[in-house]
């Protein structure tokens, strides 16, 4: 799910989520000027929830223990679209979600530091997006649309050290733009000392169509030898990986944390 719908701080080329410069919108238009309170926002995620699954009520082969506990969510997202930190009460609306029994995680682009420093309550996972490796490379990859974005990030992973909760730096890799410069990442990674990074493909889907090209989608061999650079750059090792997904977890860590 999604507190922010359509606003973000940075148009990533690679994103595969519709983008205001893909149908000619301004970026001051997707400004909200009021938000929908925490409480509306949780009890609207729970019914879309039961809404999307109320067809499957009738069919016969189906597990009805399963079924019913599907209409009872444990787990949210706070990642689909847009930047979440922007809205601001997120720290109240993950507060709200684990009172009622479920486990969140948010993932961020990190342009927006205050927002994660001010939460009231942590997640119970973080991702921070890591795009690029330097400065330049962001403002190309990345696009952000905000003053200061590079800065605000390093600010985010000098911050991140201070979480509580699992952390996880993800690189998402586009061959021809970002996917290089293994010593650049590493530095960036060291700076937040995650518990986790994962470096994965960017995949030709959705509106990154518009913007990029098929051959700008790594092989999975690509992403599991960079993952060896940044392996051996900042000493953690692979722990899992989904050649499928494109995508290794590295860690210090022998094996990752089971959140209940």
């Amino acid at each position: 799910m999604t507190p922010a719908v359509a606003n973000c701080t940075m148009h990533c080329v690679f994103c595969w989520r519709t983008q205001p410069d893909d149908i000619g919108v301004n970026w001051n238009e997707t400004r909200r000027m009021a938000w929908d309170g925490p409480e509306q926002i949780v009890e609207g995620c729970i019914k879309a929830q039961q809404r999307i699954l109320s067809g499957y009520k009738a069919q016969t082969h189906i597990d009805k223990k399963k079924h019913a506990e599907s209409l009872v969510p444990k787990h949210v997202a706070i990642s689909l679209a847009g930047e979440p930190t922007l809205y601001p009460m997120l720290g109240g609306l993950v507060s709200l979600f684990h009172k009622k029994g479920m486990t969140t995680f948010i993932v961020s682009n990190g342009t927006i530091p205050k927002a994660l420093e001010g939460l009231e309550r942590e997640p119970t996972q973080l991702y921070i997006s890591v795009c690029s490796p330097d400065e330049k490379t962001f403002r190309e990859t990345c696009r952000p649309q905000i003053p200061s974005a590079w800065q605000k990030l390093n600010q985010t992973l000098e911050l991140l050290r201070s979480f509580k909760c699992p952390t996880v730096l993800r690189l998402t890799l586009v061959r021809n733009h970002n996917l290089k410069n293994p010593k650049g990442y590493g530095k960036l990674i060291e700076k937040a000392n995650p518990i986790y990074v994962e470096p994965k493909a960017f995949f030709y889907v959705g509106y990154s169509r518009i913007r990029l090209t098929y051959e700008d989608m790594p092989t999975y061999d690509e992403i599991k030898k960079f993952a060896k650079q940044l392996s051996d750059e900042t000493g953690y090792k692979v722990i899992d990986e989904s050649a499928d997904s494109r995508v290794l977890l590295l860690s210090r860590l022998e094996k990752a944390i089971r959140l209940a």
